[in-house]
């Protein structure tokens, strides 16, 4: 008997798990995703009007599916007659993740995570795979890092990013980045950027997209080494070769509380303790710990994030706007970022950016209260790219200092100064990890 299926996602790890799993699969029948984070807030997109295309859906589903807001969740299972609900999405605490499972169980219907062995894709080149416990816990500089000294010993890598897509899904099948223009021809989104940016300014180049098993056909062409940027401390999509996982010491604690981050420190070959530098040192033990705990067979080392700014000089004393990176600071959770700590160093004044928002900027910061003294660099949607431009240059400051990796002067209109932060991966003890990394992959 045919199952009716609806999978809960927020535009990524859904599609994904539709594409490896029930596609093709005659013994259940998709009847709906329903979408968490991507909103009116979010992005401007109409989740109404989303649907994911037959095209990509294949086959069985010459309708494509619709796309629901997740607030209709019990409504759906009811109308729908929904058998099995799929948990599809990541960073989020171990309670969200029961919360959601009781909406579900209340409603009727089976609660299900779908798992590594039936979700990661097989790869016939290397694959490095770089995680997290926690969104903005240093994992994009270290994948740079790893990037950088796969070609240094003259390996060719490409880089395949966690999807974001939030555009036409029929145009994001695959997309291929090389340079800063191929970044405004696929429209992208701020947070795109930031992932993105960083990569290709270093010479490598960045595979994305919706669908994993024909983004990994076209990498394999061109790569011996596949380095999985994984984003939003998500499980990799392809089976890992090494398995490397980012734990926070400045939120001890969440490496053994949040889904599905646990559940990469549990499998991580080796687990990299980062931001020593600025963390304190017993919270550093204590997750040291921690991870020992779940996974005593990992290998663990420790890293600095350091943080450097283009003109320091310009900095000291002056009243600045901090824009930190979006994912970080939102659902993240984080209260600073590297332009927070920077400007705190320098002496700077730090202006409230909050009595200046409008529209889709004012919404987040009502969602999330902990960001007092900085804006996040969100652009979902040209409009909220639109009204972030318009809320830095309405905040009173000197200079805005700019902690987010992507340059906004290339695609936002800003009428004052800004000045780059910028940080990066750092060895604690230098040679130990590049060291234990060549060492298991015997090369």
């Amino acid at each position: 008997m045919v199952k009716r299926a609806l999978i809960m996602g927020a535009a990524g790890r859904d599609f994904h798990n539709f594409n490896v799993f029930f596609r093709d699969n005659p013994d259940y029948e998709v009847v709906a995703f329903t979408a968490a984070q991507i909103s009116d807030l979010d992005s401007g997109v109409e989740i109404e009007k989303r649907v994911y295309p037959s095209e990509l859906a294949g086959e069985l589903y010459p309708d494509g599916i619709q796309v629901y807001p997740e607030g209709m969740l019990e409504e759906l299972i009811g109308e729908l007659d929904v058998d099995e609900v799929f948990f599809s999405y990541s960073d989020v605490s171990h309670g969200y993740v029961m919360e959601e499972a009781s909406r579900v169980l209340a409603a009727g219907a089976n609660f299900t995570l779908l798992g590594p062995k039936t979700t990661m894709l097989k790869s016939e080149k290397t694959v490095i795979s770089v995680c997290a416990a926690r969104t903005g816990s240093g994992k994009s500089p270290t994948s740079r890092w790893l990037v950088s000294k796969l070609k240094e010993r003259g390996h060719r890598v490409v880089v395949i990013r966690h999807p974001m897509p939030y555009g036409v899904l029929l145009r994001q099948r695959v997309q291929r980045f090389e340079t800063l223009e191929d970044l405004d021809r696929h429209d992208c989104t701020i947070e795109e950027r930031e992932d993105y940016e960083p990569h290709l300014e270093r010479g490598a180049v960045v595979y994305a997209g919706v669908d994993y098993e024909a983004i990994l056909k076209e990498a394999e062409e061109e790569t011996d080494f596949i380095v999985w940027d994984g984003g939003n401390n998500d499980l990799p999509f392809y089976h890992p070769t090494l398995h490397i996982v980012i734990v926070d010491p400045h939120r001890a604690g969440h490496e053994l509380c949040y889904y599905p981050g646990e559940t990469n420190v549990r499998m991580a070959d080796i687990v990299v303790i980062s931001k020593v530098n600025t963390a304190d040192p017993e919270k550093v033990t204590e997750v040291e710990g921690n991870v020992r705990k779940v996974n005593p067979r990992a290998k663990i080392v420790k890293a600095s994030i350091t943080i450097t700014a283009e003109r320091e000089e310009e900095i000291r004393g002056k009243r600045v706007l901090v824009v930190e990176d979006g994912p970080t600071v939102t659902h993240g959770g984080m209260s600073y970022g590297a332009a927070t700590i920077k400007a705190r160093e320098l002496g700077a004044t730090i202006v409230d950016p909050r009595p200046h928002a409008r529209g889709s900027i004012k919404a987040v910061f009502e969602r999330y209260p902990h960001l007092e003294s900085l804006l996040p660099a969100v652009g979902y949607s040209e409009t909220q790219m639109r009204e972030l431009s318009q809320v830095i240059n309405d905040t009173p400051c000197d200079l805005i200092l700019l902690g987010t990796p992507t340059d906004i002067r290339r695609y936002l209109k800003v009428d004052k100064p800004v000045v780059r932060v910028r940080y990066e991966f750092e060895e604690a003890v230098p040679g130990e990890l590049e060291e234990a990394i060549f060492a298991w992959l015997s090369l």
